[in-house]
Parts: C-alpha cells; structure tokens; sequence
C-alpha cells in the first residue's frame, strides 16, 4: 500500500508542476516578454480594429490588392493543414489549372511561381515569394493607377530577406502599405 501512495503523491506533484504550474509560467512571461507575438501579432487598423493577425493569411481578390498564396483549408485557421493531394493527383492538378488561369485571366503574363497556385502545407502562409510580389506589380498598378516604378519600390521596402527562405514579402502588410500610400496620395 505504501507504493500506491507513494506513486500518487509523486504522479499528484508532478501533474502540479508539469501541468499547472510550467505551463502558467512560460505564458506569463512570454506575454510579459513578447506581448504582440503571445497575443497572435494582431494587426490593427486606424480604428483600433483587428483586421488580420501577420501570422495568418487572407485571401485577397479584387485587382488593386495583391494576391495571396491560395489556401488548402480556405483561410480558416481552426481547419489548418494542407490538401494531401499528390503532384500527379488530377484534383491538384486541376486546381493549378484553374488557378494559373485565373491569374493570367486577370492580367499577369509573366511565368507564375508556384507559390501563387499551390497552397502551402498550413493552408494559412502569410507570405508569397518576391517573385511573386513583383509579377503582380502591373495588375495592381493598373487597378490603381499607379506608376509601376512606385508600386516596385513599395513591394522591395515590405520584402524581408531570409537566409533561409530568400526573400519574401507578408501580403497582409504590403496591401496595407498599399492602401496608406494611396490615402496619402489623395
């Protein structure tokens, strides 16, 4: 009898400090030492309304944004997680077809990158290659009227250069960029 209890005490400690007391720890300090990132990086607007999270991507459609890398769960961050399709699977394929059609539909004549007709294993990836930002430069120029020099150099400010990854630019904050130059404009 005196294992038994001897195991529970320690099982009992243990669920204490493990499950309790670990875990409200490391939240409390993350959120004391990275408040916006243990909050989901929340991006506000001029209203002081949450309009997005720069962790997450949304799907941009009309022609004066740029467009984000599609989604395998439709941008839904409960339903995360990528389409388990194949590279010969005709669903996929269809899917890539349907998508390269629709971006050379809207204007872009360019080769397309594959990040902008394949969805990225989340489903939710925020960003899009630098390549992908500046084939997009003419349509959005175009919806905007504005001087395809300007939009470029908009797009190279929002890039972040990853050893890692190459360059990369989060849509969300460069359509937001892109939205504050405009309202500057008028």
């Amino acid at each position: 009898m005196t294992s038994l209890k001897k195991a529970m005490l320690l099982f009992t400690v243990l669920f204490i400090i493990t499950g309790l007391v670990y875990p409200m720890t490391v939240t409390l300090i993350a959120g004391f030492l990275f408040p916006n990132q243990a909050h989901g990086s929340l991006i506000v607007d001029n209203e002081n309304r949450v309009i997005g999270s720069a962790l997450i991507g949304q799907n941009f459609t009309a022609p004066q944004y740029f467009q984000s890398r599609p989604s395998a769960s439709g941008y839904n961050a409960t339903s995360s997680g990528g389409s388990n399709l194949g590279p010969t699977n005709p669903i996929l394929l269809e899917l890539v077809d349907k998508r390269t059609n629709a971006l050379w539909k809207a204007g872009i004549t360019d080769p397309i990158p594959s990040d902008l007709v394949m969805a990225s294993s989340s489903g939710l990836d925020p960003h899009i290659s630098l390549e992908s930002a500046l084939i997009q430069v003419p349509v959005v120029a175009k919806a905007r009227n504005l001087p395809e020099e300007k939009l470029k150099a908009l797009v190279l400010t929002e890039s972040v250069k990853s050893p890692f990854t190459g360059a990369y630019v989060n849509v969300l904050s460069l359509n937001r960029a892109l939205d504050e130059m405009n309202q500057s404009n008028e």
